[in-house]
């Protein structure tokens, strides 16, 4: 009985190892057929894999430079931005990647795949953008699936932020990213495809100090482009700094003054001719344009009749009106076509040939001086002094007074207005110049032609006794550390053609604008303060003779621009400003008080001194 108990236990045994023998067979023979399956039917990929799985060098952006008023206030700096990027030899499936991602950030499918379609096969191991500066949410949710999203990419990199939104935006400018014709250039060494460059204002003249020069980091990556560990890193260098000669707070008084108007305000030092204000109104959000702006707001842009991506100060161009009688008076004192004791009597018109050319006063201004017909504006008096110079002796001077040329400020696109000559209209028109025309040209209407900042560094020259400055923009250029790279100094481009007893008659005339008692511009007198200056009133349209219109019935378009230029204090003058209202019928109500604030503001004088309102014997 124990015997046969014993050979029972012993067959169960022997059952049980064969048994776990057949077990540990199966397994072996699955392990086999494993790794036959791993190593010749999917050895190819998965060797590819392992080769991805590698050191990749990822390229560091670096920060543009920073961007700061004359009193060092901060107006343009960098802030991070959250990139979604894909690389392509990481992302696969890439269609089935890109479907799901479009489902988790909410952006279009087809968005997504034309951004990879503009990158092109040759950006196959590259990262290629899919979409700039996400949201906070948006990077959250990638964040959560990034296991799902094979080569899916979140990199932080600086981007612009304009602190003051609208602000000087003429004057700062905007980015753009670049295009493929630049990048093979060779212009840009430290820039690649998809980065953005200087496209307007100052971005763009100092696109060279500003861009910054990159770094990069040596990583080693999973199969999916993961990030394992980083190896070594360069880091990038910022871009230098760029130290204006804008003064933010008496730019933001200009344009709040200017708001809802159409126009522009530019503002020197006459000592050296910094501009201290470059307004024009409307203007544009620069911030609209980092990452590129939306089809619907750029066509708003284009579509609004203000013209806003123009910079009127420089770009705009209009006749001088009475402004211009400055550089008559200049021009007969010089010529001696008038002398300090010349009188003409103003009945409310001049008979020339058989037109009859009326002042603006149709009751005349009587018997008048050089510094009475400058005081009022008459248009008599300047009528005969420039039947007596012609155009082409005026052209002679406006040329010599910076007219008619580009100032050379720093940016792009300015325009050089226009000063006829008898030449000029030949070729133009093929018609000979008509004396008659000479009468409008003095008093600077009919083709004169001149921008804010011509007549802002005119008026300067007039107020510093002859000295015709180079706008600056721009004071210094520093790196990072405080050193400076670059100091821009004042520059002297000219003289204005007059010697010093016609400056002193011309500056009595202008001083007589504001502080006399018939000067066209009393209204806007500050206590404490002496200002000199011009008003102008420039005709939208020709109007026929006879033809007479009320400006309340026009329409606002077909009004009359209103121009001021003028210095103060009068006999050591710290800034000089032109300002010109499109549509703003006369320079006394509309440019010149503009003018008398700023002078206020930056002088730091409180109250005025002039009248309360401007009388109607004042259309100037």
């Amino acid at each position: 009985m124990g015997s046969l108990t014993k050979n029972q236990d012993r067959d169960w045994l022997k059952q049980r190892l064969m048994g776990v023998s057949l077990f540990i067979l199966m397994i072996f023979v699955l392990l086999f057929l494993r790794l036959i399956y791993l190593q010749l039917i999917k050895g190819e990929e998965f060797r590819r894999l392992s080769e991805t799985n590698c050191i990749r060098l990822k390229s560091i952006k670096s920060s543009r430079g920073l961007i700061y008023d004359r009193n060092m206030k901060l107006l343009v700096d960098n802030r991070p931005a959250f990139d979604l990027n894909i690389v392509l030899e990481d992302a696969r499936p890439l269609e089935e990647t890109v479907q799901k991602l479009s489902s988790l950030i909410r952006v279009p499918f087809e968005d997504l795949m034309e951004n990879i379609s503009k990158a092109g096969r040759s950006a196959f191991y590259k990262p290629i953008t899919l979409e700039k500066d996400v949201s906070r949410d948006q990077l959250a949710i990638v964040e959560a699936h990034k296991f799902d999203l094979p080569g899916i990419q979140i990199d932080i990199e600086p981007t612009r932020h304009y602190i003051y939104p609208k602000t000087a935006s003429h004057l700062l400018g905007y980015l753009g990213q670049i295009n493929r014709e630049e990048l093979d250039s060779g212009k840009y060494p430290n820039v690649k495809a998809q980065d953005a460059i200087g496209r307007y204002g100052i971005e763009k003249s100092f696109e060279f100090f500003l861009q910054g020069r990159r770094g990069g980091r040596q990583v080693e990556v999973d199969v999916n482009g993961r990030v394992i560990k980083e190896l070594e890193r360069v880091e990038p260098v910022s871009g230098n700094d760029l130290y204006l000669s804008l003064d933010l707070e008496l730019q933001q008084t200009a344009e709040k003054l200017l708001e809802g108007q159409q126009g522009s305000v530019v503002a020197l030092d006459p000592t050296n001719g910094d501009v201290l204000v470059m307004a024009s109104a409307p203007g544009f959000d620069q911030n609209d344009f980092i990452g590129g702006i939306s089809t619907k707001k750029w066509r708003a842009l284009m579509d609004d009749p203000g013209r806003p991506m123009n910079n009127k100060a420089i770009q705009a161009e209009y006749p001088p009106a009475s402004t211009y009688k400055i550089l008559t008076t200049l021009a007969a004192l010089e010529e001696k076509v008038i002398d300090p004791h010349t009188t003409t009597f103003c009945p409310g018109f001049y008979r020339f040939g058989n037109r009859r050319y009326n002042c603006w006063s149709k009751y005349g201004h009587g018997d008048l001086s050089v510094v009475d017909a400058l005081t009022q504006s008459c248009d008599v008096f300047y009528y005969q002094a420039g039947e007596k110079l012609g155009v082409d002796k005026l052209a002679q001077y406006a040329r010599g007074c910076g007219l008619g040329q580009r100032t050379g400020v720093d940016l792009d696109h300015e325009r050089s207005g226009l000063i006829p000559t008898a030449a000029w209209k030949k070729k133009r028109f093929k018609e000979p110049w008509q004396a008659g025309e000479t009468l409008s040209i003095s008093i600077g209407q009919g083709f004169n032609l001149v921008t804010p900042m011509q007549m802002a560094v005119f008026i300067a020259a007039v107020g510093n006794r002859g000295t015709l400055y180079k706008p600056r923009v721009v004071k210094s250029i520093m790196d990072t550390k405080g050193n400076v790279i670059k100091k821009i100094e004042p520059e002297i481009i000219g003289g204005l053609p007059a010697g010093e007893d016609t400056l002193d008659l011309v500056r009595k005339g202008l001083y007589q604008v504001v502080q006399g008692n018939r000067g066209t511009a009393r209204g806007i007198r500050i206590k404490g303060v002496d200002i000199s200056g011009k008003t102008g009133t420039a005709q939208v349209f020709s109007r026929k003779k006879g033809e007479k219109f009320d400006n309340e019935s026009l329409g606002r378009e077909l009004q009359d621009h209103a121009w001021f230029v003028c210095y103060a204090p009068s006999e050591d003058p710290k800034i000089a400003i032109s300002v010109i209202i499109e549509h703003g019928e006369h320079g006394s109500s509309t440019a010149a008080p503009v003018a008398g604030a700023l002078i206020r503001q930056y002088l730091g004088v409180d109250g005025s001194g002039g009248d309360e309102k401007i009388k109607e014997d004042i259309p100037e």
